[in-house]
C-alpha cells in the first residue's frame, strides 16, 4: 500500500480542522445534551465511515476491508473507556458542562500517544516479525484476564498517577470554570480540572496498550493504523455523553470485548499458519459485539421495568455545582462496566 505524503498531510489537515471547528462549537461551557451528543457522534461516524469509502475508491476493497475492521475494533473498545470517565468525573463530582474540555483535551494527547505508539510498532514489526506473536499472545491473555475479572472497578483514590499527581503539584479544592490552572498567592496552582485531565490521559495510554496490538491484528499499514485509531478516538467525546446515562445497561459488554481481544489475539497467531479473510474477521467482530449488546439489553430490560429507574446518570449530574472539596473521593458507582485494566 504506498501512501504519498500528501494523503498524510490531508488527513491531518481535516482531523485537525475538525478539531477546531468542535472546540469553536463548545467553547463556551454548557451542558451537552443527549440530542446534540447523537448529532456530532452521527457527523463522527459519518467522517469515519467515509473515510473508508475513500480508502475503498483509491487503493481497493482488501484495504478498505482492513480499515473498516480496525475502525469497528477501535470504537468497541472505546466504548470501555467511556465508563471509566464517567467513574473519573463522578470520583471528582465535575460539573457537567466542564466535561467536554476536559474531553477534548483528553482527545487530543491521545491522538498525539497513540500516533507514537503506532510509529514504535510498525518499527518493531519491521525490525522484528515474530513481535507479531508477543502482540497475538498478549492479547489472549488480555482477553482471558478480562473476561475474569469483568466485573472488577476501578477505584482513583488508589491512584499511584494521582497521588504523585498531588504530591508533586500544588492543586486547590475548587473549581474555577474551565481553568486548569489559576493563580493563587503569588504562585499558579493545578484545578481539580488539570488532575482530571491528567487521569484521562493516563487511561488512554493504558487502554492504548491492548488497542494498537489489536489494530495491528487486522493490517500492518501504518496509514490505516493510524486513521481507523484516530476517527475512532475523535467521536469519544460524543459518545460519552450519550452513553453515560447508559452505562448500567452494558452488562455483557466487557465480556463481548474480551472475546473480541481472543479473537483477533488468535487471528495473528496464525498468521503464518493461515491467513483470516479479513471481511470474515470483521463479521465475528460484529456479530460477538451484537450478541454482547443485545444480550446485555435483555437482560437489564427486566431489571429497569421493575425498579423503574434508568440508572445512574453521566457524572456530575446531580448538582452541577462543585463541592466545597471537590478532591475527597465520592462514591463509586456499583457494579460498572469498567476499564480493560486495573493498572494505573
Amino acid at each position: 500500500m504506498s501512501v504519498p505524503l500528501w494523503a498524510w498531510a490531508a488527513v491531518l489537515g481535516v482531523i485537525l480542522l475538525m478539531l477546531a471547528i468542535d472546540l469553536f462549537a463548545h467553547r463556551r461551557a454548557h451542558v451537552v445534551g443527549v440530542r446534540e451528543a447523537a448529532l456530532w457522534s452521527a457527523v463522527w461516524v459519518a467522517f469515519g465511515l467515509g473515510f473508508g469509502v475513500i480508502v475503498w475508491w483509491v487503493w481497493g476493497a482488501e484495504f478498505a476491508g482492513q480499515y473498516f475492521a480496525g475502525y469497528v475494533i477501535e470504537k468497541s473498545l472505546a466504548v470501555d473507556n467511556v465508563f471509566v470517565f464517567a467513574i473519573i468525573f463522578g470520583y471528582f463530582a465535575v460539573p457537567r458542562e466542564y466535561q467536554h474540555r476536559v474531553l477534548f483535551y483528553g482527545v487530543l494527547g491521545a491522538l498525539v500517544f497513540r500516533a507514537a505508539f503506532i510509529a514504535a510498532g510498525s518499527v518493531l514489526i519491521a525490525s522484528f516479525a515474530w513481535i507479531l506473536y508477543v502482540f497475538g499472545a498478549f492479547l489472549v491473555v488480555t482477553g482471558i484476564k478480562m473476561a475474569l475479572h469483568r466485573n472488577d472497578t476501578i477505584d482513583p483514590d488508589r491512584s499511584i498517577v494521582l497521588k504523585l499527581f498531588r504530591k508533586v503539584v500544588p492543586t486547590t479544592d475548587q473549581y474555577h470554570g474551565q481553568k486548569f490552572l489559576v493563580r493563587q498567592a503569588g504562585r499558579w496552582v493545578a484545578t481539580p480540572l488539570l488532575a482530571v485531565l491528567v487521569l484521562v490521559e493516563v487511561t488512554d495510554v493504558v487502554f492504548a496498550v491492548d488497542s494498537i496490538p489489536a489494530i495491528f491484528a487486522i493490517t500492518q499499514q501504518p496509514f490505516l493504523v493510524f486513521t481507523s485509531n484516530a476517527f475512532a478516538i475523535l467521536g469519544l467525546r460524543a459518545m460519552y455523553f450519550l452513553l453515560a446515562d447508559l452505562m448500567h445497561r452494558f452488562v455483557y459488554l466487557k465480556l463481548g470485548l474480551a472475546l473480541v481481544l481472543v479473537w483477533v489475539g488468535v487471528k495473528m497467531l496464525l498468521l503464518d499458519l493461515y491467513k483470516i479473510p479479513t471481511w470474515f474477521s470483521l463479521a465475528v467482530v460484529a456479530v460477538l459485539l451484537a450478541v454482547a449488546v443485545t444480550a446485555s439489553w435483555i437482560r437489564t430490560r427486566t431489571t429497569t421495568a421493575t425498579t423503574g429507574s434508568a440508572g445512574p446518570g453521566p457524572a456530575g449530574a446531580a448538582g452541577d455545582a462543585a463541592p466545597t472539596d471537590a478532591l475527597t473521593a465520592q462514591p463509586v458507582p456499583s457494579e460498572p462496566t469498567t476499564s480493560r485494566s486495573t493498572r494505573d
